[in-house]
């Protein structure tokens, strides 16, 4: 039987030190938030994020803008954000509404307060090896992998699916650190077959049900990224945990899992971006 990767508990640990090191700034660190439009899943998501930020002694900075907003009034915000002095990193909670383009958004962030990692200069950083800020589930994944004293180097690592939020940022950070990274995707062919060799099998597809107990290797690390809603309105995530579970060394649940390790990593950032502005 798999052992559970308990993200939560995990992710409880992060922000007691997280807690601890932002209370020794000269000023608590502050997240600004940009939400647009009334989407259900972006309002639990920020609120989440606020909660989290309270507990660790982060202040938060919400911009609560109608579904109206134009492109040029989401650009005026980020740049005012960009020169506010008192902002250590900003946050554009997505989607955004419809009819607005995503990208010139996220391109127009500071890379110096672009804690979730997706300015170009900060995605480069990363390729490079040197990054500034680390993609926050990729890196939840990591410090999941790590905290189980789950090995790396030398395996063989597969991860369904390649957003760029979190397939081809962890992608890196796998090879990083020495681990043999396959890549698939919906063009894949004869996806069980790979899946089977793999040591570290990470789904972030999107699909409910994707990974059943017949692709994964005895032992292996399944790591579930994705975060779904159920036909009963619960939460799933892509592997068929009952299935799964008696034939994985070790699994995520969700929710539970890699989940608050995403939220615990974006801290981290606003903690790192609030240093590096802060301290000499």
């Amino acid at each position: 039987m798999a052992v559970r990767l308990d993200g939560a508990a995990l992710a409880a640990r992060i922000k007691a030190h997280i807690r601890k090191e932002a209370a020794a700034l000269p000023c608590p660190p502050m997240l600004a938030v940009v939400l647009a439009g009334e989407d259900p899943a972006s309002l639990v998501y920020v609120r989440g994020k606020e909660r989290d930020c309270a507990e660790c002694g982060i202040r938060t900075q919400t911009h609560r803008l109608t579904a109206e907003v134009s492109q040029e009034e989401l650009l005026a915000l980020v740049d005012a954000l960009n020169r506010d002095e008192d902002v250590d990193g900003i946050l554009v909670q997505l989607p955004l509404p419809e009819g607005l383009n995503s990208w010139p958004i996220l391109h127009a962030l500071s890379p110096e307060k672009d804690v979730d990692c997706f300015h170009p200069l900060n995605a480069g950083l990363l390729a490079l090896g040197e990054p500034r800020f680390l993609p926050c589930t990729p890196a939840g994944v990591l410090e999941l992998l790590d905290a189980y004293a789950i090995p790396i180097r030398g395996r063989h690592c597969l991860i369904l699916g390649r957003s760029l939020l979190v397939g081809r940022p962890l992608a890196q950070l796998l090879t990083s650190r020495d681990g043999t990274v396959t890549l698939c995707h919906s063009q894949s062919q004869n996806l069980p077959a790979l899946t089977r060799q793999a040591d570290i099998l990470i789904s972030a597809a999107g699909r409910p049900g994707l990974v059943t107990a017949d692709m994964v290797k005895p032992g292996a690390a399944v790591i579930d990224v994705a975060i779904n809603h159920g036909a009963d309105g619960k939460l799933t995530g892509d592997v068929d945990f009952p299935a799964v579970e008696p034939v994985a060394g070790f699994l995520t649940p969700v929710p539970g899992g890699v989940g608050p390790m995403t939220r615990a990593c974006l801290l981290q950032n606003v903690l790192r971006a609030a240093r590096s502005r802060r301290l000499p």
